[in-house]
């Protein structure tokens, strides 16, 4: 198993090469990245809203979300949330601000056009039509579930960010432990696990779970406009905004600066 002290050098060489992707190569990995993590956000939903206890529905919802995650770090893709973590190499000096603000963008845009490609297919074929899943009941839980996201205060929100990024990027820092696959699996699997029955909020998983909702109310003529309510206004300015800047700090504040402290400040090359 690697030491912290490793895992921190370590990281620095990987969040390097993340910043140096083409362009291209790097949008590419978000979309696959944004995929995987509405997938995981799906079946996680699926396992869990017919539960009649909330409480046994939340750990369902907890144990089928790390999936997501799983893919994108064994499938290599890119995602947001786990690339605040490249402040690591730009506080080394491997890497320049500009490349790693570059990343974040094009790897945000890249995950919301996977998320929402992915919520657009579910719904259009799980939740509409002459037989839906489950009845219509599926439908009506994406719904909900989107506008229980976009009800949140800014502060709420952000917060909930925060504590969601955290644990998002400890996944990332402790599957870097091992070196074997299913160590790596099996380190990342419980803070994801955490984050999800404590029900913080992640930008990236929100870019499918909200036009879920979205698509859902467009298919059943329910109304989608407004500055109250469930809107794609809405979701930007009382979701994804706040939610965005917490995973922000959380991720890249928090786990990334903190750890770059300890082990590696003073050692900068």
């Amino acid at each position: 198993m690697n030491s912290p002290a490793e895992m921190a050098r370590l990281y620095v060489d990987v969040g390097s090469q993340k910043a140096k992707l083409p362009v291209l190569k790097m949008f590419v990995l978000a979309l696959f990245a944004g995929m995987f993590i509405a997938l995981g956000g799906f079946g996680s939903t699926v396992a869990s809203f017919l539960v009649p206890v909330p409480a046994l529905g939340r750990i369902l919802s907890a144990l089928i979300f790390p999936i997501g995650l799983m893919m994108v770090l064994v499938g290599g893709a890119e995602l947001f949330t786990g690339n605040s973590l490249i402040i690591m190499p730009v506080l080394q000096k491997r890497v320049s601000v500009w490349r790693m603000l570059l990343n974040w963008l094009v790897v945000f845009i890249g995950n919301f056009a996977g998320g929402v490609f992915i919520a657009w297919l579910v719904t259009s074929c799980c939740t509409s039509g002459n037989s839906p899943i489950y009845g219509g009941a599926l439908a009506q839980n994406l719904i909900d579930t989107a506008t229980s996201k976009v009800e949140l205060t800014f502060m709420d929100a952000f917060v909930r960010g925060i504590l969601c990024n955290f644990m998002v990027c400890m996944a990332v820092w402790v599957s870097l432990a091992a070196s074997d696959l299913g160590g790596k699996i099996a380190a990342l699997y419980l803070p994801i696990v955490l984050f999800v029955l404590c029900g913080f909020e992640h930008c990236v998983a929100n870019m499918y779970f909200i036009p879920a909702g979205l698509f859902t109310c467009m298919r059943s003529g329910i109304p989608v406009l407004g500055t109250e309510g469930l809107s794609w206004l809405t979701f930007l300015y009382r979701n994804l905004l706040p939610v965005t800047l917490g995973n922000i700090v959380g991720g890249a504040a928090v786990t990334g600066f903190g750890y770059w402290y300890v082990y590696l400040q003073g050692n900068a090359e």
